[in-house]
């Protein structure tokens, strides 16, 4: 009864949402707000109407939410790999951000959609544009968290770590990662979401293939309710990495007594 009531409890508003929108443009009768249902029905066609050797799936599974899911998780690593590094350098740095942070400040600033032509320019049409794209956008929230993170361990293990010579290495990673580790996730959780977005807006623009471009070639063939699948397709993907990232946090929190891992 507990896990029901959990459940509901959960979920209660999403499924109110669903009825509200499937009642919505069933009465509107309005050709570019498809219901729910017509919507599901085109992503059976559009994603598991494939052979049963396939398991079903079709090869847009494999042309474009393969495709899509490679560049947003490569993007997103290559972000943490320098993030991490960078904010952690910077951190522990004494007047590391005096010289970086306005640089840092003004590249920030800047939004990524309107460096895609540049990067074009620069990188040609292809996969290491739009990792590129991604990169760039995501890569601010983990650097400027990790530092704020560094620069808030503790004194006391500082002091502690100095009076013991402890090599810089394993203080590196046995103290000032650890103590930095929740400010890190939180913006590992932000780029995540970010990466998301940004995959789709680097394969808009001179794409072949992946759920950007896919939702482009759906609307100008006013295949609109494979349009809609896509723009839901993404919300299930974002709904489902910040899942499994929220479960990768709490394990690598879990050695914190008072860790407590927000949902979002």
């Amino acid at each position: 009864m507990n896990k029901v009531q959990g459940f509901l409890r959960r979920w209660l508003v999403f499924i109110i949402a669903i009825v509200l929108w499937e009642l919505a443009t069933r009465f509107a009768q309005n050709p570019f707000f498809p219901p729910p249902t017509r919507i599901l029905e085109a992503a059976g066609q559009k994603w598991f109407s494939g052979p049963a050797s396939s398991l079903f799936l079709t090869d847009e599974v494999f042309s474009d939410l393969l495709a899509s899911l490679g560049r947003v998780f490569a993007g997103w690593l290559i972000a943490v790999v320098v993030g991490v590094g960078l904010g952690t350098l910077l951190g522990r740095s004494r007047t590391g951000m005096d010289y970086f942070g306005p640089l840092m400040a003004f590249m920030r600033a800047i939004p990524p959609p309107v460096l895609v032509p540049v990067f074009l320019v620069l990188l040609g049409i292809g996969t290491e544009m739009q990792i590129t794209v991604i990169v760039f956008g995501v890569m601010w929230p983990i650097l400027l968290n990790t530092v704020d993170g560094v620069r808030s361990v503790d004194q006391v293990k500082v002091d502690t770590a100095r009076s013991f010579r402890i090599p810089r290495s394993h203080w590196v990673f046995g103290v000032v990662l650890p103590a930095a580790t929740p400010k890190i996730f939180a913006g590992l959780r932000v780029s995540l979401s970010l990466a998301l977005v940004l995959m789709v807006v680097s394969e808009l623009v001179g794409s072949t293939n992946g759920i950007g471009y896919r939702l482009i070639f759906d609307q100008r063939a006013f295949d609109l309710p494979a349009m809609w699948a896509g723009i839901v397709l993404l919300g299930v993907l974002g709904y489902l990495l910040n899942t499994l990232l929220l479960a990768v946090e709490r394990r690598a929190l879990s050695w914190q007594p008072s860790a407590n891992v927000v949902g979002g």
